[in-house]
């Protein structure tokens, strides 16, 4: 209870840089968490193929994590969120402008739908290449992928970014300055006025640097905390769902029951990730504009059609999914 009462109080001001190397190079925990996902999704595949519970020779797991990394999650996830979020939000010209744009990941960031997308197409790819089920290399990529969600959403929390709603009467409700850089969560009349109040405290402080000052100013941290209401920390939801239960469900089917027909693994991964994503959504802040004024936003609707994708891979299992793991045909 006292924690809660100390994260209900507390101003969000972490540092999203690990280690400062030299220069402006930098190791940020964002970059950390795709290593580390990465790295955990290698270990885990790696032993599931040694024991026989995927279809990927073990010797060869290595390079599908190289490649699955470069062209599903990198690719696929950034041009994902240049589609579904900056050319709806900023429209075509922003891009045809400065095509450069789409590879500065820094710059928005990538959309976990558009990875999950940029994945189905590598593993189809690579399923016709290697001779393979497509359901069946899905079926151990799903096991891994909530690792690689769950070190995600840990890294957001760090980088105090998609922030969660007002939390009303939480205790264990966060302060995210990141909210007053945000003109739809902040009126620009707000912001001037949180503006003055941090110059009478650091008269070097603004809107872009007032996060990294407050590390070692308190009296400014303070100040800023008083404009900031408290907010669900919405990416530990998000890393406790879509990260810990999920993978421990998905983990538990895969093993418990190595027998289970192809395609349902990749269909409870989707269904159930959908599910998690559309109740967590209801706490997070859109960062993008709704689909639906004040009934559904974005990612929630992007995971409607998720519903479809599983419901595709269900049908699969139940008509074909036996036969295609006892022949080990291509799909």
């Amino acid at each position: 209870m006292v924690m809660a009462v100390v994260l209900g109080t507390w101003v969000h001001n972490m540092d999203p840089v690990l280690w400062k190397i030299a220069g402006p190079l930098q190791l940020r925990y964002y970059g950390l968490s795709y290593l580390l996902g990465f790295v955990a999704g290698y270990y885990l595949l790696k032993a599931l193929a040694k024991r026989h519970l995927w279809v990927v020779e073990e010797d060869k797991v290595g390079d599908f994590i190289a490649f699955a990394a470069m062209f599903g999650v990198f690719l696929g996830g950034r041009l994902g969120y240049v589609l579904f979020y900056m050319i709806p939000e900023r429209g075509i010209d922003a891009i045809l402008s400065d095509p450069l744009v789409i590879f500065r990941v820094w710059d928005g960031g990538m959309s976990s739908h558009g990875g999950f997308l940029g994945l189905m197409g590598f593993t189809y790819v690579y399923s016709r290449m290697m001779k393979l089920s497509w359901p069946a290399i899905g079926d151990g990529l799903v096991v891994a992928c909530p690792l690689g969600l769950l070190f995600g959403r840990l890294a957001n929390f760090i980088n105090g970014e998609l922030y969660g709603r007002v939390a009303d009467g939480a205790a264990w409700a966060v302060r995210f300055p990141g909210a007053l850089f945000d003109g739809r969560v902040v009126e620009s009349s707000r912001q001037r006025e949180v503006l003055v109040a941090i110059k009478k405290v650091d008269p070097d402080a603004d809107l872009g640097n007032v996060v990294a000052r407050m590390r070692d100013n308190p009296e400014l941290t303070e100040t800023v905390g008083q404009f900031l209401e408290p907010r669900h920390p919405s990416q530990l939801y998000e890393a406790f769902l879509e990260g810990v239960v999920l993978f421990a469900i998905l983990f538990f089917l895969r093993v418990k029951f190595p027998r289970l027909a192809t395609g349902v693994l990749t269909g409870t991964f989707f269904a159930v990730y959908a599910v998690f994503r559309i109740v967590v959504e209801a706490y997070r802040e859109p960062d993008s504009s709704w689909v639906v004024e004040g009934v559904l936003t974005k990612g929630q609707f992007y995971s409607l059609f998720m519903f479809l994708i599983a419901a595709g891979f269900y049908v699969y299992a139940w008509k074909w999914g036996r036969k295609a793991e006892e022949t080990d045909e291509a799909v």
